[in-house]
């Protein structure tokens, strides 16, 4: 496994590609990534380890999105077993990925905990038990302190996580020695991940405006707020599953590809890695 370096401008070149392969299956990889959600959703219903459970499932989630993607630039469909893509490679790997989730649930958890020592954990129930945001709590400063310094801790999880279900379900990369790599691929490519997340910031306020501007009209033309909410959600998981299908092409360009193709059987044949997209 060899890490590779890119310039700058190939961070745009991740948010190009993304947003091209979604619209090639544009129904296929927003429902896949709207049934990672709802999956993630409804572990959060388990008693007391609920979310827990369900932030332990990102990493296989990110890896079912990058498969999908994978599929779709080679010109397949991606199903809905792409799912369960993380556990259906072996005995080690479904290990491996266990173990990747349990990380990120621990590092997620982590930053609430610290965060809550900010605000008394006003920022974390409102994130992750669901508790109501007022008017007056938001602009309270505690907890737009508690907010930033999450927002600032998580910046090196997510670098942390950001290659590491690729490198656990591709390479058979240890979970540990994946987190140190991916680490190392993004700040070795500090650059190329800036304009990447400026471009997508970008891309994200962009339509953020044009969508405010439909809706505005819609209360012009007298169409109820159902039609203005249905529009604003359907758009927000649209972009939410493009951003999420463009992490495989900086994993592509970050990493050589695979020594060797995963041998599945045809039932499995999406269990295999993109290769060369």
């Amino acid at each position: 496994m060899k890490l590779h370096i890119v310039p700058a401008r190939t961070g745009l070149d991740w948010v190009r590609l993304g947003i091209r392969v979604f619209w090639r299956q544009p129904m296929a990889l927003a429902a896949l990534f709207f049934m990672t959600m709802a999956a993630m959703s409804l572990a959060t219903l388990l008693p007391l380890i609920g979310p827990a459970v369900a932030l332990a499932l990102l990493p296989s989630a990110t890896l079912a999105m990058m498969v999908a993607a994978g599929e779709a630039t080679q010109g397949r469909f991606p199903t809905p077993a792409l799912l369960l893509v993380a556990f259906r490679t072996g005995r080690q790997r479904l290990r491996d990925m266990l173990i990747l989730g349990a990380l990120y649930a621990v590092g997620f958890l982590a930053v609430m905990a610290i965060s809550a020592l900010v605000d008394d954990g006003q920022f974390a129930r409102v994130y992750l038990g669901g508790e109501q945001l007022t008017r007056e709590v938001a602009e309270a400063g505690d907890f737009q302190a508690a907010m930033w310094l999450a927002l600032a801790l998580y910046v090196p999880l997510s670098l942390l996580f950001w290659h590491a279900p690729g490198l656990v379900h591709w390479h058979g990369v240890p979970p540990v020695k994946a987190l140190f790599f991916s680490m190392v691929a993004c700040l070795r490519n500090f650059s190329a991940f800036t304009v990447y997340g400026l471009v997508w910031t970008g891309v994200f306020l962009g339509a953020g405006i044009v969508v405010s501007i439909g809706v505005t009209l819609l209360a012009l033309l007298g169409l109820g707020s159902g039609v203005a909410g249905g529009i604003m959600v359907a758009t927000a998981l649209m972009l939410a599953a493009m951003f999420f299908t463009s992490v495989v092409f900086s994993f592509r360009d970050c990493f050589e590809p695979p020594e060797r193709r995963l041998v599945s059987p045809p039932s499995e044949a999406a269990a295999e890695p993109p290769g060369p997209l």
